[in-house]
């Protein structure tokens, strides 16, 4: 562990920045709204900004990539086929706890289980992650009810805690340990690991005050969701809610489902484009044969709860689907997010 003056902690994003393009969350200065941005000097990103209105997942697994291009020669009967994509090195600095364990999700769904998607994992090689402790919670956080927050446990290269005059810079991965040492950082004492646990601790207990927005116990929940113990109505009355507008699942850190589409270009070539999809969507599931097993919105709502809060997802990827963002409460014209759909079973279990 590491300790860095906090009027130098930028110094470290500068010199990623001279190996890395830079990414970190921007206060737009006409909305005041937080994003995730790529940026043009260290000075314009903030770690003391809310949670970014989008996940910085979109920097990893962005919403719409080329992944290969290819062209066909009719005469020859030949095709050119060569991957094509953003290779280029990314620094994420700033990241908090919440976004990083959406990530760590990603890394499973994408490269820990049978198959290795080679475009994320090319992505993944070529970053450098940053994380900030959140020493104070923000109004819809419940990160402390999904074990994601309010500090990192693992994913991050560097961590910082503000602990006040400086940071603490704690080193998750041998790149990061070699990043530290070269900027020179001040060994950290034990003094200051109990400083870190009590900046977390007093976070923890100001949810309570601060963090008014979402409350999703989900511990019960998930065991109903895991075996299907929840009535019918309660889907269908979610169901009714829902605009199928798919928001919550492009401001969910740790949706994963994707869309393949070909699109031909004048030159006669061809790029392959990966897009985010939703399973919020009707035709998500549809088949050949215009069949649709999931075609009921309700079923469509069922299966996305069951992927956030299901133990066969929380085993597959080492923990629960939901990481405690509170984005899709946020963002939900039906006002089912998920800490509401979690409040709705309890209340049916309780009945």
């Amino acid at each position: 562990m590491y300790l860095i003056e906090k009027n130098n902690v930028m110094k470290l994003a500068e010199e990623l920045a001279k190996s890395y393009s830079l990414y970190g969350p921007v206060v737009d200065k006409d909305t005041k709204q937080v994003f995730f941005n790529k940026v043009d000097s260290a000075s314009e990103i903030s770690l003391t900004a809310e949670i970014p209105a989008i996940p910085p997942k979109n920097v990893v697994f962005p919403q719409i990539e080329r992944i290969l291009k290819y062209k066909y020669d009719k005469d020859a009967k030949k095709v050119e086929m060569a991957p094509d994509f953003d290779s280029s090195s990314k620094a994420l600095f700033g990241i908090r706890p919440c976004d990083l364990t959406g990530i760590v999700v990603l890394d499973r769904f994408f490269m820990g289980l049978e198959f290795v998607d080679e475009v994320y994992l090319e992505h993944r090689k070529r970053m450098f992650i940053v994380s900030n402790t959140c020493t104070v919670p923000f109004k819809q956080c419940f990160c402390v009810c999904t074990d994601s927050g309010p500090s990192a446990d693992e994913g991050y290269d560097l961590n910082l805690t503000d602990l006040g005059d400086v940071y603490l810079v704690e080193a998750g991965s041998d790149k990061g340990r070699e990043f530290a040492e070269k900027m020179g950082l001040k060994a950290a004492g034990a003094e200051h690991t109990l400083e870190k646990k009590n900046a977390v601790d007093k976070s923890i207990s100001l949810f309570e005050k601060i963090a008014t927005d979402n409350k999703a116990w989900i511990s019960r929940v998930m065991n109903r969701v895991t075996t299907g113990f929840i009535k019918e109505e309660v889907w269908e009355h979610i169901g009714k809610q829902c605009f199928e507008c798919g928001a919550c699942t492009f401001v969910c850190p740790t949706c994963s489902c994707f869309n393949i589409e070909d699109h031909n270009n004048f030159n006669g070539s061809t790029d392959r484009l990966r897009t985010w999809d939703s399973c919020s969507y009707e035709g998500y599931t549809k088949m050949a044969g215009d069949h649709n097993p999931r075609h009921p919105v309700e079923d469509r709502r069922n299966k996305r709860f069951f992927c956030k809060l299901s133990y066969s997802q929380s085993k597959k990827y080492l923990r629960p689907g939901c990481v405690g963002c509170g984005r899709c409460q946020w963002v939900c014209p039906g006002d089912i997010g998920l800490p509401n759909v979690v409040t709705y079973i309890r209340r049916e279990i309780t009945e």
